[in-house]
């Protein structure tokens, strides 16, 4: 049945007048108290806000929403494995378990052998454990734990031989990207602090506090390193912003104990390198908004003695790898992934054999290994890995998911449309085969826009149970991203921000003027910058919406750079310090630009304590807001779990949970039947 009356009125949220000048316009600020997230008086707040909130989740229709997401979420999962010689280690979780295990199989046909199981270290069922570095011999693991979403983790070493773990750990900290030392006295990782991130070489057996740092860099950069598979070099890459719009690239020759020389730390554009015996392969955006692969000989690595090998073409690369003595790139060719395989000298040997609708996930492999491994999936297509044999030049799928579900009933149209300003915008759709377009679909759009991130159709349980009780699902590509190169991205950054948000009502009006559904039929979910997007077009165009789930958001543009994350999006979004950033910021921030007075549709906020990147405090305020202002009837509510975070690690019962609880919000309000 759907949502036409609250149970009761939301719970009173006390208003504060507060008021900052800013470039001299007045911003005010009423719920920043909601900021704190210890005071006792927003912990009271928030309790009263999951009472509230339950009646509108807890559904007739629930159990059964909850059962079929069971079903197809509780399948066996498998990561990407990491190859060493001819083992290869990777996650697994079973479908009868809540966490996933980090395991070892020794060759094709192995048995698979736990090395971790974070339920033998600590029974809280929130952490989970990742693989973050595996030695080149294969006998070292360092691997990462980490509590429910948050971004920090705790990194630990195995001996593998002896499966026991060594003493001493880095303590809880944001953290990561380690990389082993080649003759494995200790490794490399970052770590991320309030006055920039820091490149550090932490020696097994020696205390944390004596850890070597090898670079720093200024807040709102990133730096990462790693040697070479022979253990000649250091490669280190700085990366202005979380969309790295801006990179430098550095070496060191640890066989001469050298200096850390630049190879190219002037150019405002993106340089990310391969590495391959004495050269690099450079993916770059430099006079090739579509990129294009140089080679980089580091024993002459003067930018006059760079060579381009593979040259941009109309399709832009999305990721590259130099594996097995292979160069490997997946292209998106109107948003389509294509994989294919190049000598070193740019020669192309083959493309790949991939579905033609779907997304090609990474590459992983080494320059001096066997084989090259990557995953693809899509809507109608469960999770696969596929093993790349170089020398026999054979594909063949590693491993594959098996899905509770007739995935063959649907398909995955793609469409394009037209934005406000006239450009071309692409949709994929999913949904039942030979539907009626009787403008009464219930229909779920979604989409991201931002940080450089091409987000394409992928195996998602609550898309499956959708289509299954007769709705659509809309995916738009949305400027902003890297669907069509760099060009692309930067016509949805900074001041061109607003382009995503047209983009995405755009969508909205094609998905009704071509009869797929009607505003009393249409939802919208997002997520982190795609919680942005659907709160900035709620705020735009209310009246085209029937609901909106809105997770992990960032939604108060004035107040974004004060976490640390913060400082990572300036490149991205643009700084309130500087005046023309301000105007354009402020005219889209949703938490300023909520009316008084308005009609707005029914809205879930997610998020939980646990998001120490986009801090939960933008949707405490916004829920408060919205509440205080419409004039409609349709719940406003906040959905807040302590241990609930950016990273999709809960365990899996509480995944269940949350997805449940967001399939039987929308099902109630846009009355589908499950």
């Amino acid at each position: 049945m759907a949502s036409s009356d609250q149970f009761q009125p939301p719970p009173t949220t006390r208003r504060e007048d507060v008021r900052e000048i800013l470039h001299g316009v007045e911003v005010p600020d009423p719920y920043r108290w909601l900021e704190d997230g210890a005071a006792p008086e927003t912990r009271a707040w928030l309790a009263a806000q999951q009472e509230y909130a339950r009646p509108f989740l807890d559904t007739p229709g629930r159990e059964s929403i909850h059962k079929r997401l069971a079903e197809l979420s509780r399948i066996d999962t498998v990561s990407v494995p990491i190859e060493r010689d001819e083992n290869l280690f990777f996650s697994r979780r079973r479908a009868d378990e809540q966490q996933a295990v980090i395991c070892l199989r020794r060759g094709s046909h192995g048995v698979d052998e736990m090395l971790v199981d974070p339920r033998s270290i600590n029974q809280d069922l929130a952490i989970s454990a990742d693989i973050l570095a595996v030695s080149n011999d294969g006998s070292m693991l360092a691997y990462a734990l980490r509590r429910g979403g948050e971004d920090e983790i705790e990194v630990r070493v195995m001996d593998v031989g002896s499966r026991r773990d060594l003493p001493g750990l880095l303590p809880r900290a944001r953290q990561g990207l380690c990389s082993w030392k080649h003759d494995k006295s200790g490794f490399y990782y970052t770590i991320s602090l309030d006055e920039g991130t820091r490149l550090r070489f932490h020696r097994l057996g020696t205390d944390v506090a004596d850890d070597r740092e090898i670079f720093r860099t200024v807040p709102g950069q990133f730096v990462g390193g790693y040697e070479t598979h022979d253990g000649r070099y250091l490669i280190i890459q700085v990366s202005y912003g979380s969309a790295a719009d801006r990179t430098e690239l550095y070496f060191q020759d640890l066989s001469l104990n050298g200096p850390i020389v630049p190879i190219v730390n002037d150019i405002d554009a993106t340089f990310i390198a391969s590495a391959a015996d004495d050269a690099l392969f450079v993916v770059t955006n430099w006079e090739a908004p579509n990129l294009r692969v140089l080679r980089v000989d580091l024993k002459t690595p003067s930018r006059d003695k760079w060579q381009e090998i593979i040259p941009e073409s109309t399709a832009s690369i999305r990721y590259f790898a130099a594996i097995g003595g292979k160069l490997f790139a997946t292209y998106l060719h109107d948003v389509h992934s294509r994989v294919r395989v190049f000598e070193p000298d740019g020669t192309l040997i083959r493309d790949l054999e991939v579905p033609d609708t779907g997304t090609v996930y990474w590459f992983w492999g080494r320059w001096d290994g066997r084989s090259a491994f990557f995953q693809f999936s899509s809507f109608d297509h469960a999770p696969s890995i596929y093993r790349y044999e170089v020398a026999s030049d054979t594909l063949q799928i590693w491993w594959s998911a098996h899905v509770p579900a007739n995935l063959d009933r649907f398909e995955v149209p793609q469409v394009w449309f037209r934005s406000k300003d006239g450009t071309r915008i692409p949709m994929f759709l999913f949904h039942r085969r030979g539907i009626e377009l009787d403008g009464a679909r219930p229909t779920l759009l979604t989409g991201y826009g931002g940080f450089n991130v091409s987000i394409t159709p992928y195996y998602w349980p609550l898309a499956v149970a959708w289509v299954e009780a007769g709705g659509v699902v809309a995916f738009a590509n949305l400027r902003g991203g890297a669907e069509f190169g760099d060009a692309w991205h930067r016509a949805g950054q900074r001041e061109n921000k607003q382009n995503v948000f047209d983009d995405f009502i755009a969508a909205a009006e094609w998905l009704v003027s071509n009869r797929y559904t009607q505003p009393a039929k249409l939802a919208t979910i997002g997520g982190s910058n795609g919680g942005l997007l659907v709160s900035a077009a709620l705020t735009q165009r209310p009246e085209l919406y029937r609901a909106v789930v809105c997770t992990v958001p960032i939604l108060d543009m004035m107040r974004v750079e004060n976490s640390l994350s913060g400082k990572f999006w300036i490149s991205e979004y643009g700084s309130i310090k500087d005046p023309d950033d301000f105007q354009y910021l402020f005219a889209y921030s949703p938490y300023h630009n909520v009316r008084a007075g308005t009609r707005y549709p029914a809205v879930m906020f997610v998020t939980g304590d646990s998001d120490t990147r986009c801090d939960p405090m933008h949707a405490r305020k916004m829920a408060a807001m919205l509440q205080s202002a419409t004039a409609s009837k349709h719940p406003i509510v906040l959905h807040y779990r302590a241990e609930a975070g950016h990273m999709a690690t809960l365990p899996m019962d509480a995944t269940i949970d949350e997805l449940a609880d967001q399939l039987a919000f929308l099902s109630r309000e846009l009355d589908v039947a499950f």
